[in-house]
Parts: structure tokens; sequence; C-alpha cells
């Protein structure tokens, strides 16, 4: 817990004459989760996606495992993205016309893994998460608080270090909500992986480790005790 896994240094970002963010700083340690928060706009998810390498910042440093993101190739952090870092979104972006299975198996394909072995990789995920009975059901076929959970599970599947979730529960309501903030923080924790939680609800940023405003584009943390 005491070791670095993911840091953003004094990270700038704008959008044309729009700072997104302005000297943000972070540092991520394994196993552990950290909630984003602020109001809309603050530009939490800008941060979100400078840590996950999908943006470069303009100024700052993002670095993994002491390697700077931005002086990686785009294949070097596709190839990250597609090994140690998850992703749950706020709709889960599940794949309508595959099953849930197939969805959950679609990253282990993608990194080149035979059909079968991912397919055996995937179910056993399911089972593990409490959602064997869908496994064939496409994601229109299933509740909003099942699709989210196999996106859990599909985030999770290839073993990263670092999930990111970007407003995991905006789209559930508060039941729901809960259970795929139990789901996904006790499935991470039990890998040790960490997660970088976007959220604007106190109720979703308790299940946290620490608590990280984002306004103005800068960060604060706060002095949170769990």
């Amino acid at each position: 817990m005491n070791d670095v896994l993911l840091e953003a240094a004094e990270i700038g970002k704008a959008y044309g004459p729009t700072e997104a963010l302005v000297s943000a700083s972070l540092r991520v340690r394994a196993g552990e989760v950290v909630a984003l928060m602020g109001p809309s706009g603050a530009g939490k998810s800008t941060l979100l996606h400078c840590l996950a390498g999908i943006v470069r910042p303009d100024s700052g440093e993002v670095r993994y495992r002491g390697a700077d993101l931005a002086g990686m190739s785009d294949r070097a952090r596709s190839a990250l993205r597609r090994t140690d870092f998850g992703f749950v979104f706020q709709f889960g972006q599940l794949v309508p016309e595959l099953t849930c299975l197939e969805n959950v198996a679609l990253p282990l394909r993608l990194n080149g893994e035979r059909g079968r072995v991912a397919a055996g990789r995937a179910r056993a995920m399911l089972d593990e998460l409490g959602l064997s009975a869908v496994a064939g059901q496409r994601p229109g076929e299933v509740s909003g608080g099942q699709g989210q959970r196999v996106a859990v599970a599909r985030a999770l599947v290839t073993g990263p270090r670092v999930v990111f979730a970007d407003e995991p529960t905006g789209a559930l309501d508060s039941l729901n909500g809960e259970q795929v903030m139990q789901l996904l923080t006790a499935a991470a924790r039990d890998r040790d992986a960490a997660v970088v939680l976007v959220t604007h609800e106190a109720r979703v940023a308790a299940y946290s480790d620490r608590e990280v405003v984002v306004r103005d584009g800068r960060t604060r943390e706060l002095e949170v005790t769990r």
C-alpha cells in the first residue's frame, strides 16, 4: 500500500480557451480506492482520462509504475488499457449484439486469447460475481443493475492493476448503485487492484479510502477517516 502505482504531477489540460485542468496532482497506491469528487465541469473526467492515458495532458506528467505515459507510443498506451487498466462507464457500454459472456470475454479476445480460453475465463468471472444466470443473455435482456455488474466483470477479467470507474452508478437507482459499488470495491480489493472513481455522490464516495476534490481544474485531498 506504500508504493505509488499511478501518479499525476501538476498536469494541465485545455480544450481551446477552456482550461479543464490546472496543475492537478494525485497519487494512487495499489489496492486503494480513490474517489474524485466535484461539481459537473470541474475536470474530474478529464483527470481520469489523463490518468488512463486516453488524453495527453498539455503540461505536467502522468506516471504509471514509474513510466511517463506521454512518452509511450499510442500502441503501448493502448496495450496498457487492454491489460493493466480496466474501465467501468456510467452506462456500461456493453456491445448489444453480444451476450453478456461474450462481452466479458471481449477484452481477452482483443488480447489474442483463443475463443474457448477467453470464454472459460469470462464464465469463471461471471460465476465469481454471481452473474452466471445472465451469461447467455444480451445486454438488452438484463436489468440495468445486472448490466452494470457485467461491465464490472468485463473490467476485472484481464486482471488489471487499476480500474477506472467514471460515474459507475450514475444511471442506477440507489439499491442497484449500492450493489455495484459493493461488488466493484470488494472484487478490486481482493485482487489488490486500485480503483479511481469519478463521482459527485457522497454515498458512492463513501466506498473509497480517500476523497480528492476536483474544482476549477485543481485537486485538493479531503481529510476523511474511514
